[in-house]
């Protein structure tokens, strides 16, 4: 679950080994607390450091795993806490900390205070990149197993390293190395890993053929809260047009195709091809609807040129970016609900949307991946008044 990192090639005398005492500053985005060090010893020059596996105010002795002297910031494990927050907790999983799995940030953290720091992260970035000042609370989601109380077994797709000996393991964080495991507690008790074919996922009323393969929300319960919050934002009306955006398998075009009914349109746009090909399938009793195949800027530059009421846009990690966002803004919609897995992203497309007149109306945020330092987002985007 955590991605491996491609080697850079060193600038300078390589820092990785060294250890430092240091008081942790805030979260930061990607599942670590930013820290300064010396360059030198007694020197005035500092050097930043993101640190994982602390929590900001502790005083930790961090050990640097990554940088050199020509990097702008190193990267660092805390292998020994001074003085610990009150929010820290024994890690549930026995092979979670510095140099073991890399798949979860936050096992050391009380859950409540997880949140907390994600919604200070989405705060941050909102303020940063969008210059939007904004109150943040990170909501629980319901759909792990009955007997979890602490954020585990939810996650129902897990992807392992196959080991020697029929053994299994996970990567290492920003690594290749592996660590051999036996039991993934954020694992759901019928996990699986991805494998051809296809499956049938049920939402609601509704049931969505899915690759077994291709992308489905991990967490039980987000398919069902990401509709509910997408809906509600938008508040479609009967007789409506939609125009669902990297709409994947077709889950929000065929609850939007509800609420507008026949009088109304739905359109979805995806980029791979068999998921597209699912969507046509999941969408096949919706008069009407139509799925286009390609890349979201190119149909829109080609397609779906009138205007049109509403629009969501769920997109990839890197966000929707310019050449979308104005396609988007051009047709004109009452509302575009944007469904983000990451705040840095959404952040820069909402200052892209403000250039064009449209301003973040509410902002939702969901703990879909608790223990890792992931969260997701449902903004909702509309004409600013004048």
């Amino acid at each position: 679950m955590s991605r491996a990192v491609r080697e850079r090639r060193p600038r300078g005398r390589s820092r990785v080994g060294e250890r430092h005492t240091v008081e942790v500053g805030p979260i930061a985005h990607g599942g670590h607390c930013v820290a300064r060090v010396p360059v030198e010893p007694g020197g005035s020059e500092t050097r930043v450091v993101f640190v994982r596996h602390a929590i900001p105010g502790e005083r930790v002795v961090l050990q640097v795993t990554e940088g050199t002297d020509g990097d702008r910031f190193w990267r660092a494990d805390a292998i020994e806490v001074l003085e610990a927050s009150p929010d820290r907790v024994t890690p549930p999983c026995p092979y979670a900390g510095p140099a073991r799995c890399g798949g979860c940030d936050f096992q050391h953290v009380a859950l409540e205070r997880q949140r907390a720091l994600k919604a200070d992260v989405v705060r941050e970035q909102l303020s940063r990149l969008a210059r939007i000042e904004r109150d943040v609370v990170v909501e629980a989601v319901a759909g792990d197993v009955p007997e979890n109380l602490a954020g585990l077994r939810w996650r129902t797709r897990v992807q392992y390293v196959d080991l020697p000996g029929r053994r299994r393991g996970m990567r290492q964080h920003r690594s290749r190395a592996t660590v051999a495991i036996e039991d993934c507690l954020i694992a759901h008790p019928a996990a699986r890993e991805p494998a051809p074919g296809d499956l049938t996922e049920t939402v609601g009323q509704h049931e969505f053929t899915v690759g077994g393969d291709g992308f489905w929300q991990v967490h039980p319960g987000a398919p069902g809260t990401l509709v509910e919050a997408v809906l509600e934002a938008l508040e479609p009306r009967a007789g409506e047009s939609v125009l669902d955006l990297y709409a994947g398998v077709g889950l929000f075009a065929r609850f939007l195709a509800d609420r507008v009914g026949p009088e109304g349109t739905v359109a979805a746009v995806e980029g791979d091809r068999t998921a597209a090909e699912h969507a046509v399938a999941n969408l096949a009793d919706v008069p009407g609807a139509e799925v286009s195949c390609g890349s979201v800027a190119d149909v829109l530059g080609e397609s779906f040129t009138a205007p049109v009421d509403l629009i969501v846009l769920d997109p990839p990690r890197e966000g929707a970016r310019r050449a979308v966002v104005e396609q988007i803004v051009a047709r004109t919609p009452r509302a575009v609900a944007y469904v983000a897995c990451d705040p840095a992203a959404l952040a820069r497309d909402i200052g892209i949307f403000a250039e064009h007149g449209y301003q973040l109306a509410s902002l939702r945020a969901f703990d879909l991946f608790p223990m890792t330092h992931h969260v997701e987002c449902v903004a909702l985007l509309v004409p600013a008044r004048d």
